[in-house]
């Protein structure tokens, strides 16, 4: 039975959620491993919406185990937050897994990252306030605090000192903010010990076990490709990395375990934050885009910012997770188009360019060079097949499949839970 990754093609909010979802019911693992609840997922399930930021997905599919691994960094106030909105709303939360080795987002990680993205003004680089760079940076200096601290007080206590020596030393001086009290962070942190006890394990241990023993486990991506640390349009980026080598670091599961690697491609583009953005749309059609497709962050609450699709996006996202397929979501959006543009390369220094630079200052000058396809008026919503859908539509998913360089293996045709057409099978 597969290991599965399943992450965000594009700059991430392309219905990841709804993905995971579908799987669900057939997997018995579903793995957060990386990001925080600065990532936000939309699942329709029936009549009822669900938003989950720290969660995965597979909360929501009553024969799987939801695992937040130690790649992930948790913000134990928000999670528990999350669990309690999820129990009041008839929602069985006691599978949950989480990786004793996860870092914790503390107080003052929150208060540092949103007065560092003050200073930097013009500069900033549109994070969502809610302390993951900083938990990120702490990990890798090695001074940060592991959801297993909160068991050993001395621990804990000695490595919060640590933190603060220097960061009450900037917060003070650089930013002219007051000092972080040791003791109240240390108490606050120990509140969560017993809430939170039951959940923790060793996961890495745990999740190898049960591929061992043929039991199918899928990973699930926060954010996007394109907002990597390593691969994405950097600085404009995460933390962290949610591309496909980030399951097995933030998992603790190596490369050769993983079956299939599912590339979920919006059918058109959209952005949070600030960054470079070739097809991005000032217009009318992109204000219709971001009105049907209600484009508004899960996480931010911020409106998205959307363009048409680009292909040399899709392709440079198979390049680096090595995708085995993809899953088109939100074709229905662009129902109602009499002409739908696409991007098929860009244009740098007055040269034609079909592979996404590596230069940061070559992307943000990039031009969109764009094919147009003809559009459909039909309704899509009710297509339960491929061959139903209009044969605009069906040329449409056609050309993005040739274009990005892995099969579409499923079609989103609406935000519902059945709203789906499944043309490969992922398992």
């Amino acid at each position: 039975m597969p290991a599965l990754v399943l992450l965000g093609a594009q700059w991430g909010d392309e219905g990841k959620g709804k993905a995971t979802d579908l799987l669900g019911g057939s997997v018995d693992y579903v793995v957060r491993y990386q990001g925080g609840n600065n990532a936000g997922h939309t699942v329709v399930v029936g009549d009822q919406k669900y938003a989950l930021h720290l969660l995965p997905s597979g909360i929501l599919s009553p024969g799987c185990t939801p695992v937040i691994g130690n790649g992930v960094v948790v913000d134990p106030a928000v999670l528990l937050s999350e669990l309690s909105g999820l129990d009041e709303r008839g929602v069985d939360t006691s599978k949950l897994l989480i990786s004793g080795n996860a870092h914790l987002i503390t107080p003052y990680h929150t208060t540092l990252d949103k007065v560092s993205e003050r200073f930097l003004g013009k500069r900033k680089i549109g994070t969502t306030g809610r302390g993951i760079g900083p938990a990120y940076a702490d990990k890798i200096n090695r001074v940060g605090i592991r959801v297993q601290d909160l068991f050993d007080e001395s621990i804990l206590r000695q490595k919060v000192e640590a933190a603060l020596d220097y960061k009450n030393q900037v917060l003070a001086k650089l930013y002219n903010r007051r000092a972080i009290a040791i003791d109240q962070v240390v108490e606050e942190l120990l509140g969560y010990a017993d809430p939170l006890r039951g959940y923790v394990a060793d996961t890495t241990l745990l999740l190898n076990n049960a591929i061992d023993q043929g039991q199918v486990v899928l990973f699930e991506g926060g954010q996007g490709t394109l907002l990597d640390v390593d691969h994405g349009t950097y600085p404009f980026v995460t933390s962290s990395n949610p591309t496909a080598g980030g399951a097995c670091t933030g998992a603790g599961v190596g490369p050769t375990k993983i079956n299939r690697v599912i590339g979920i491609l919006k059918a058109y583009t959209t952005r949070v934050g600030a960054g470079p953005f070739p097809t991005e749309l000032l217009d009318e059609d992109g204000e219709k885009l971001r009105t049907i497709g209600g484009e508004r962050g899960v996480t931010t609450g911020r409106d998205r910012r959307c363009g048409w699709f680009d292909a040399v996006i899709a392709r440079y996202a198979t390049r680096v997770n090595g995708l085995t397929d993809f899953f088109l979501t939100k074709l229905d959006v662009l129902t109602g188009w009499e002409r739908i543009p696409v991007c098929v390369a860009y244009e740098i220094d007055g040269k034609r360019v079909e592979e996404l630079p590596y230069s940061q200052s070559d992307f943000h000058h990039a031009k969109p060079i764009y094919e147009t396809l003809p559009g459909w008026s039909e309704d899509i919503t009710q297509a339960k097949t491929f061959d139903e859908l209009p044969k605009n539509a069906q040329r449409y998913v056609q050309t993005l499949e040739e274009m990005s360089g892995a099969p579409i293996s499923a079609i989103g045709v609406g935000p519902g839970r059945d709203e789906t057409i499944q043309i490969n099978s992922f398992l």
